[in-house]
């Protein structure tokens, strides 16, 4: 395999017979219909649109710390695999954290950085890293022969850069297993708060499966938003105006620097999303007077629905919970969607119904001591937060929870 200097390269002999996996640095050459066809059901953040948005608007590529080298796998002139990889000289916009793993491999005399890391861009959503072709997912060994050429491909570029480690994050619990499985990989366990079906009518039959004492809290909440006075509305992604998603870019920068974080994606991410990524996009969007005042920024494909972006101009009591968790439940129970995923972290998502849940990932670390290190504390990491997925669903805000640790935690998809 041959990489070129700005991360574009190709494998001039096959693996394993007829197939042969190429990287390439960015996604400007692959058709979108051939991408898409790997990606599966549910997850909108692997799809062309998005990754392919995210390198033309510069949010990654050179200088940001994300340099896309793709891993793919065609079977004659068909793609049958992918595996979206990144390139980085830092840990930021992961969500999983392994800053501590980067100061003790610095203690210890070796570089962290480079590494490679394979997600969704600054999007703690799981999903599947390995894409494959329906006709290869459906035959067992077919899976695992485009699997294995896919990490195969992964660890020749983490040879040719000089990689320290690779790391799939919020992989699906299936793709964790079938990644150890076939490769030298450790796995960790994190955690997020998720909204998962339980099949309730409506947004009032939800409210009634929760102790009272919440339920009441949560209608007061919904009140006080409503007596605002402001116009709220949920607005799909191809009703938006030109105008909407520039207030969106503006909310998202906003809170950014409300919080102290950086904007990891400029301007012309938001005008290429007005295009580009209106068939995924929802909002829920504040008026007054008919300007938006605040609005969340969401994608949904398939059964899944993911909160992603919050701004709001002035401070609207409780205004922040209606949109970012009553509204997009209401527009879940209502459209049979199966999970709701609301970003990383946050407790207080708890009380509104999202329950914690198993957050997987999986890492290979090139050098020994390092990775023995790594590999025991995610196996005491793990029973750690198993005690504490369980400790909180027990604090859960619903009237009965079955007990049983993986009911309603786990990733099925």
């Amino acid at each position: 395999m041959a990489l070129t200097p700005n991360g574009a390269g190709s494998t001039s002999d096959g693996v394993d017979g007829t197939l042969e996996v190429r990287v390439v640095g960015g996604l400007e050459g692959i058709a979108a219909d051939a991408w898409d066809r790997l990606c599966g059901e549910h997850d909108p953040f692997v799809e062309h649109a998005f990754l392919s948005t995210l390198e033309r608007a510069g949010a990654v590529g050179e200088g940001t710390g994300w340099v896309p080298l793709h891993v793919v796998a065609y079977d004659g002139d068909a793609l049958v695999g992918a595996l979206p990889l990144y390139l980085k000289d830092h840990s930021y916009g992961e969500y999983i954290f392994d800053w501590g793993w980067a100061d003790a491999s610095e203690r210890m005399g070796m570089p962290y950085y480079p590494k490679l890391v394979s997600m969704a861009p600054v999007t703690p959503a799981t999903g599947r890293r390995i894409l494959l072709a329906p006709e290869v997912e459906s035959h067992d060994d077919e899976r695992d022969r485009v699997t294995a050429a896919l990490l195969a491909g992964v660890r020749e570029v983490a040879e040719l850069t000089k990689a320290s480690s690779v790391h799939l994050l919020f992989v699906t619990e299936a793709e964790r297993d079938l990644v150890t499985r076939l490769a030298d990989f450790i796995p960790r366990l994190s955690m997020q708060f998720h909204w998962r079906s339980e099949g309730w009518s409506d947004f009032d039959a939800y409210l009634g499966a929760m102790r009272s004492s919440v339920r009441k809290q949560l209608r007061r909440e919904r009140r006080t938003a409503a007596e605002s006075g402001l116009d709220i509305r949920v607005v799909p992604g191809d009703a938006l105006t030109a105008a909407e998603w520039r207030w969106m870019g503006r909310f998202y920068r906003d809170t950014c620097a409300r919080k102290g974080s950086y904007p990891y994606l400029p301007e012309r991410f938001f005008e290429l999303a007005a295009d580009t990524l209106r068939a995924r996009a929802l909002a829920v969007i504040a008026y007054d007077a008919g300007e938006p005042v605040a609005a969340t920024l969401n994608f949904q494909k398939g059964q899944h629905l993911y909160g992603r972006y919050w701004g709001c101009r002035d401070d609207y009591p409780m205004l922040h919970f209606e949109l970012c968790y009553y509204r997009l439940i209401e527009h879940a129970i209502a459209q049979g969607i199966t999970r709701f995923e609301a970003g990383a972290q946050g407790s207080h998502k708890l009380k509104r119904g999202l329950m914690p849940a198993e957050v997987h990932s999986v890492h290979w670390i090139r050098q020994p001591v390092l990775r023995d290190a790594v590999s025991d504390f995610c196996r005491r990491e793990a029973v750690a937060l198993r005690e504490r997925i369980d400790e909180l669903a027990e604090m859960g805000p619903f009237k009965t929870r079955n007990k049983k640790r993986g009911i309603g935690t786990r990733d099925r998809s």
